[in-house]
């Protein structure tokens, strides 16, 4: 009996030097965290968003740079939208909202893929909106402008995440596309 009764005691013992261990670490952790300022997200008119032609007759080249004094956040998924059409283009890889860190000056580019014009599926619409982060209405350019006159034809439209260089955000949605 007295064996059992010790092994319970001992179990005891090493749970409560577990806890500890982990109250102690996420203490310290969460005392780290807060010494370490993390921007906040960049203010809309700090921001100058551009969208240009892609190369092809379906691909749009997007930017965006910090003409803020500080680092700020943008979300990690530019927010495409397209004129009378409900939803977003859908970001490839897949991948859900998160901070985007762009330091003061600095440009982060995109890649957008919308529907061959070929194609009979979709709608044509007359542009497009752009914005850094969801929370800001964006800026919206015309078909022309993104090199698309007879309007850009959205069936299932995809968007890169923001990335360091133009050819990285080509390259990324090429890869994803499979070309």
């Amino acid at each position: 009996m007295r064996l059992r009764s010790a092994v319970p005691s001992a179990l005891t013992v090493a749970a409560a030097l577990a806890l500890t261990v982990t109250a102690a670490a996420a203490t310290t952790g969460t005392a780290a965290a807060r010494a370490v300022p993390r921007p906040g997200v960049c203010p809309e008119k700090a921001l100058d968003v551009r969208a240009a032609p892609g190369g092809q007759r379906n691909a749009v080249r997007i930017s965006v740079v910090n003409q803020g004094g500080a680092a700020c956040v943008v979300d990690r998924v530019p927010t495409i939208t397209f004129r009378g059409l409900d939803g977003s283009a859908e970001a490839v890889p897949p991948a859900g909202s998160g901070p985007y860190v762009l330091s003061a000056g600095e440009r982060a580019y995109a890649a957008l893929r919308t529907a061959d014009p070929a194609t009979a599926e979709g709608h044509v619409v007359g542009s497009l909106s752009v914005a850094a982060d969801p929370s800001h209405p964006g800026v919206t350019f015309r078909a022309a402008t993104v090199g698309m006159p007879e309007g850009i034809h959205v069936w299932v439209p995809v968007t890169t995440l923001w990335q360091e260089s133009r050819a990285t955000a080509d390259w990324v949605l090429a890869d994803a596309l499979g070309r």
